[in-house]
């Protein structure tokens, strides 16, 4: 079984300090304090029916009154953003990484791949340069023989 809530409140003279908790250490914890308010009779626990109801119906949670006001909780700190880039930026910045990867490792296929048809013309132009050679030695040593035998004809 739950402990039982108990109402404490504690005022530094232009705002009273309402916390429901279950003990005055833990009360004295929700303020913030450092020594014992209850000992010096800074702080007492309350039965005053509004503040019950509003204190219990967020327990720990420190709230303030003015004389004369309506209970109001507590202003919390606006905590500071975090330095440094968002979940958002760094899925960005891995998503264009890969991007950036991809297309490097499709340049580097598409140079090899340019590289080995290179290398192919290169064969193919060497076997046609050595072809048309020994065609044309053979053009050659026919048409000598042709002028030579003009020649045993003529002579």
């Amino acid at each position: 079984m739950a402990a039982r809530l108990k109402v404490f409140v504690t005022s530094d003279g232009l705002t009273d300090y309402v916390v429901a908790a279950t003990s005055r250490p833990k009360a004295l914890a929700a303020w913030g304090a450092h020594q014992d308010l209850f000992k010096t009779g800074q702080a007492r626990e309350t039965d005053d029916p509004r503040l019950v109801k509003a204190a219990q119906a967020q327990p720990g949670e420190v709230l303030r009154r003015s004389a004369g006001e309506p209970v109001l909780p507590k202003a919390r700190p606006k905590t500071a953003k975090p330095k440094g880039p968002t979940k958002a930026q760094r899925e960005r910045l891995a998503k264009a990484e890969a991007a950036l990867d991809a297309l490097e490792t499709e340049r580097s296929q598409a140079l090899e791949a340019i590289a080995a048809e290179r290398a192919a013309l290169d064969r193919r132009e060497a076997d046609l340069a050595r072809r048309l050679e020994r065609a044309e030695a053979k053009a050659r040593a026919a048409l000598e023989a042709a002028k030579a035998a003009v020649e045993r004809a003529s002579a």
